[in-house]
């Protein structure tokens, strides 16, 4: 089938972007292609591609004619296992914004207990001067879970800074400057050696957890944890056990297994947690729309699209 041939329709859906920029960014890339908006979508037979976050149960039963679907971030976990999907492709985002975005988050979080800035705010609330000799950064030792795109340039970033990091991942990775482990005596490591532990972990129905109680009391007492890859990674009752005791001295979350947090949730009352509204990277449509351009391309030719997800792993 031709670029130009019509119908050539792509859905959009999303709670959180802008369809204008979308709509914009992906017709300057290809301007054959007919962007509609959810729920003013015309027929759905006319619809072949899906360009979505988060879309509600049953969203993609209305259209027969379906043969892409791209997500709106580098997580799929919410595409997958749904019974309202005839057999597609999938592909994720991955382009410099995003990667530029989760990794400068993870500098800020990390930085911001390695130069023991919870310690000056607290102060500051006090209205006390309560000073705390820096630490060399080599001696501070990061350990960063998940070394795909987005893990392992901060992984990598982190190591150029000067800190100590290692990284964990469930494939052998190689990446310069960073200590890599794999497998279970590897995740072990990493807990047992890193007092600042970073998790940009897929989630799949094998990761769900995978941070329970056990693998929380293997970080050193008082190590600090920050998680901006997703919430149901982490038992969430557990993790709160450990702050509340100190087992784990703060917190930085953007991800959590109900969002919104729920008003009145045990996270909103700890004074070592730091909370954002799961914003740590985020898709810029001027750079992204490249790279859906690309995909819809590619399968417009039988081809595969670009960062193609495998729904057997879910990612």
């Amino acid at each position: 089938m031709s670029e130009a041939a019509s119908p050539d329709a792509l859905v959009f859906y999303s709670p959180v972007d802008d369809p204008v920029a979308w709509r914009q960014a992906l017709t300057a890339e290809l301007p054959d292609l007919d962007f509609r908006v959810d729920p003013e979508v015309g027929d759905p037979r006319d619809i072949r591609y899906a360009l979505t976050w988060v879309p509600p149960d049953g969203f993609f039963a209305r259209f027969p004619n379906l043969e892409l679907v791209v997500n709106l971030g580098a997580g799929v976990d919410a595409l997958m296992g749904r019974d309202d999907l005839v057999p597609v492709k999938f592909s994720r985002l991955s382009d410099p914004g995003m990667v530029a975005m989760m990794t400068s988050y993870v500098v800020f979080a990390v930085t911001r207990y390695a130069r023991d800035i919870p310690v000056f705010e607290r102060a500051k609330r006090r209205g006390e001067w309560d000073y705390v000799h820096p630490r060399p950064l080599f001696e501070i030792k990061v350990g960063v879970l998940g070394l795909g795109e987005l893990g392992a340039a901060a992984a990598r970033m982190l190591a150029t800074m000067g800190f100590s990091v290692s990284g964990w991942s469930r494939s052998p990775k190689a990446i310069e400057g960073v200590e890599t482990l794999t497998g279970r005596e590897g995740l072990e490591t990493l807990l047992s050696t890193s007092e600042i532990v970073v998790c940009l972990l897929p989630l799949t129905p094998q990761s769900r957890h995978m941070l329970g109680a056990k693998e929380l009391a293997l970080m050193p007492r008082g190590a600090k944890f920050v998680n901006c890859s997703r919430g149901a990674l982490v038992d969430e009752d557990a993790l709160i056990a450990a702050l509340r005791s100190g087992a784990i001295g703060e917190a930085t979350l953007d991800v959590f297994e109900q969002e919104p947090l729920p008003a009145g949730h045990a996270l909103w009352s700890l004074d070592n947690v730091l909370i954002t509204p799961h914003l740590a990277s985020i898709t810029v449509p001027a750079l992204a729309a490249k790279n859906v351009a690309e995909s819809i391309r590619r399968v417009r030719r039988g081809l595969p699209p670009l960062h193609e997800v495998e729904p057997a792993r879910g990612y």
